[in-house]
């Protein structure tokens, strides 16, 4: 039998199911798989014999791969298909024979044996955003880079590394400001052998330019609120550190996403612990 209201489909308009809307699946984009709960950041997506496929990271550092099948995900409670990310415009390209850091690139050149001297920064991120920019030159220096997860221990931290000529220490801190704890602390290491130099922002993801992320600025968060959640979501971002730490980044290409109080200080600390010995 065919109706002639509603076709060869006898469920009426109103209680068919509308289909998902398409969402690109964006690194950083935090969904959830309804089928297993496993909720978490998108990683990649990639091509498999039967499909493609999306990985996600949850809170933990925890991957799960699943398939990116209609109306598979929920993003803020409501179904979506997720979709292939539409190609990224090209990068700005960087000038001709450069690093990311704006140095002049060495072709072919093999990474030097890892020197005695080393860098720390405060956490992980400070590690990853070095990385980025300085990766290169570090290399060829042969300049380790370490983090520390905070400063209250730098004083322990230097005695134990027992720095000296061949063995500098060069540490960046975060919110390195007059009368602060940080200046402190810093004050009690510093010596010949031991440079500590900072930048002023509460946290390394106000040393990368609004701009690059692609926001008006980085918002106030009262004393006492979580900075990095607090910045989540007067942004409007998932609250999800990881996430939001994965999208700065993903901004930047060069040390012209950063800010100079940052770059100031990483090229000295570099310049510290590779000057040749004193005789």
């Amino acid at each position: 039998m065919r109706s002639r209201q509603y076709g060869p489909d006898l469920t009426p308009p109103w209680k068919r199911q509308r289909p998902a809307p398409e969402v690109p699946a964006d690194p950083g984009l935090v969904v959830e798989e309804p089928g297993t709960g496993f909720c978490g950041a998108v990683v990649r997506c990639e091509r498999t014999a039967e499909g493609f496929t999306v990985t996600l990271e949850d809170r933990f550092g925890r991957h799960r791969v699943f398939p990116m099948a209609p109306r598979g995900f929920l993003l803020e409670g409501r179904a979506v298909t997720l979709v292939r990310p539409a190609a990224a415009a090209p990068a700005v390209p960087r000038r001709p024979g450069r690093t990311a850091s704006g140095s002049v690139a060495v072709p072919g050149a093999r990474a030097r044996v890892a020197r005695g001297s080393r860098i720390y920064v405060e956490g992980r991120h400070d590690a990853e955003l070095v990385e980025r920019v300085w990766g290169d030159d570090l290399r060829i220096e042969g300049v380790v880079v370490e983090y520390l997860e905070g400063v209250d221990d730098l004083p322990a931290i230097v005695a134990e590394f027992a720095p000296g000529p061949g063995r500098r220490l060069g540490v960046l801190v975060d919110h390195l400001v007059p009368g602060s704890k940080e200046q402190r602390i810093a004050d009690r290491v510093t010596g010949a052998d031991v440079l500590v130099v900072g930048h002023p922002y509460v946290d390394v993801w106000q040393a990368v330019k609004p701009s690059s992320v692609g926001i008006p600025g980085w918002p106030e968060v009262p004393r006492g609120e979580s900075w990095k959640e607090g910045v989540c979501r007067r942004l409007g971002w998932p609250v999800d550190t990881p996430a939001a730490w994965r999208r700065i980044l993903a901004s930047v290409d060069s040390y012209r996403d950063l800010d100079p109080a940052l770059l100031g200080r990483v090229e000295e600390l570099i310049d510290f612990v590779t000057e040749p010995d004193r005789p």
